[in-house]
């Protein structure tokens, strides 16, 4: 007999999505009111004991925080349309990588600034720009860079412009509007990399 599929998330996984969650609204407070274990167990309307059942401690909340969310910032060009042109792909992936940073800027910064103390956010961060290096790579192989590994190979090239966009988003996210400008200037410098751009 085959086991049923569940469709619905578990009463374990709601949970968990709901101490991520008080974790996050917690970040917005971080500065009127430092972030415990007991206060997101009570913005999860669970008891302390409760947490610990679902993480170890305050840094394994925030390093699955960070999952989830940097979860949306990896690209998969492979499944973008082929037939559109590079400068329009660069577009999309810049737009959502803001997107992110508008809808989830706290977690987003707080995954930069606690990565130097927190092994697991640093790893994390620096799989997802990986994953972004690579994905924007093969669109500027696909564009007619050089796909060598020198310095002005699509690789090398790639990889400074993800790092560059990560932080210029970081300090933008941080301005009034920042953002919406940030956007326009680095889908401005990706697409003056691309040929005859």
């Amino acid at each position: 007999m085959a086991a049923k599929r569940r469709d619905t998330p578990s009463k374990g996984d709601l949970r968990e999505q709901a101490i991520l969650d008080a974790a996050e609204v917690l970040l917005e407070r971080e500065h009127t009111e430092p972030m415990t274990v007991e206060s997101i167990a009570k913005g999860a309307g669970i008891s302390r004991g409760s947490l610990y059942f679902y993480f170890g401690s305050k840094q394994q909340v925030l390093a699955a925080l960070v999952a989830r969310t940097v979860a949306r910032l990896h690209l998969d060009v492979q499944s973008a349309d082929p037939g559109l042109p590079a400068h329009d792909t660069v577009r999309r992936a810049v737009e959502n990588t803001a997107r992110t940073w508008r809808e989830h800027g706290l977690v987003m910064r707080a995954a930069v600034e606690f990565g130097p103390e927190v092994p697991e956010i640093a790893r994390l961060w620096r799989d997802t720009i990986a994953n972004n290096t690579e994905a924007m790579t093969r669109v500027l192989v696909a564009a007619g860079l050089p796909d060598e590994d020198g310095p002005t190979g699509a690789a090398a090239l790639a990889h400074a412009l993800c790092w560059m966009t990560e932080r210029n988003f970081y300090y933008a996210s941080t301005q009034p509007g920042g953002l919406d400008r940030m956007t326009e200037t680095m889908v401005e410098i990706w697409c003056r990399v691309l040929p005859g751009g």
